[in-house]
């Protein structure tokens, strides 16, 4: 069987995206799982229009096409899945992009109803229900139909990476999960009727939980993976076991996309230091989600 192709998007050229590209590209634990391709400005030559960890219209643009360049490979059979470098928001906004990030973009771009984010590591494993929104917002956004279809998903995409039952456990949104209503309302008439539902449906999840213990037990095998509530709830603890080796996976979509668990990293752009261990954990797992598909 041919090794799969994975393309590898650069992000914003400012950043560390075309370095860790390259390193990835040639990463002997890539090039053994996969064939990659990169899409974006990597060539030196290109990158003297970009001035390093410096925001501009046109390093959002350039990246968006790149993202654009690799999903139509996607659908057209010249690559099998994508994995993407880090795009800065900021610059998206500059260049007049309508989307926050890589997730509602890819979401777009494949006419998908809507894409989930996920963080896959060896010790612990978090899907978001909200992302990259004001805290503030969070409470209104965490409706009865968005966790039903957060689950739903969850359990439907996990036995992809090894889970074939999945333990999902649910994290609480208010401290204590909102201790039978002392803290807060939503968990109880919020999100344990979701977890309820799902449970009436066969699916195996608990919750709601105490967001300050759920994901240490998870990380020690008590659940498989943890949906969060929102990004620094499920974040911090993913980065703090697991930087540098996570990948974030994007659910819901008809293409296999993984991608790092960091930023551009304006601060050491240019410098030829940028590390691209998640880069390539992001590649190889991208590689082996096409062949567990054939």
């Amino acid at each position: 069987m041919p090794k799969p192709r994975v393309g590898i998007t650069v992000g914003d050229p400012a950043g560390i995206g075309p370095e860790i590209a390259i390193k990835a590209a040639a990463d002997p634990a890539v090039l053994k799982v996969c064939e990659p391709c990169l899409y974006g400005p990597y060539h030196e030559t290109d990158l003297r229009a970009f001035v390093p960890g410096t925001l501009s219209a046109e390093a959002g643009r350039v990246a968006c096409e790149a993202i654009a360049r690799a999903v139509e490979d996607v659908r057209l059979g010249r690559i099998d899945a994508i994995a993407t470098a880090p795009i800065n928001k900021e610059a998206f906004a500059l260049a007049g992009i309508p989307f926050k990030g890589h997730t509602d973009l890819l979401a777009n771009l494949t006419k998908s109803e809507q894409a989930v984010m996920m963080f896959h590591s060896e010790p612990l494993r978090v899907v978001l229900a909200t992302v990259h929104v004001a805290l503030r917002e969070v409470p209104q956004l965490l409706t009865p139909e968005l966790l039903d279809f957060i689950i739903e998903l969850t359990a439907r995409e996990l036995p992809r990476f090894g889970y074939a039952a999945p333990r999902i456990a649910l994290a609480g949104l208010n401290p204590h999960a909102g201790e039978h209503g002392v803290i807060g309302d939503e968990d109880g008439e919020v999100l344990r009727p979701a977890v309820d539902r799902a449970r009436a449906r066969g699916i195996d999840i608990s919750g709601p939980w105490p967001g300050d213990t759920v994901f240490a037990r998870a990380s020690k095998g008590a659940f498989d993976v943890v949906i969060a509530c929102y990004h620094d709830q499920g974040l911090i603890p993913v980065k703090l076991l697991a930087f540098g080796r996570a990948v974030n996976v994007t659910l819901g979509l008809p293409i296999v996309r993984t991608s790092v668990d960091h930023g551009t990293a304006f601060d050491i752009a240019g410098q030829g230091i940028a590390d691209p261990a998640s880069l390539v954990e992001a590649v190889c797992l991208a590689a082996r989600l096409v062949v567990g598909k054939q």
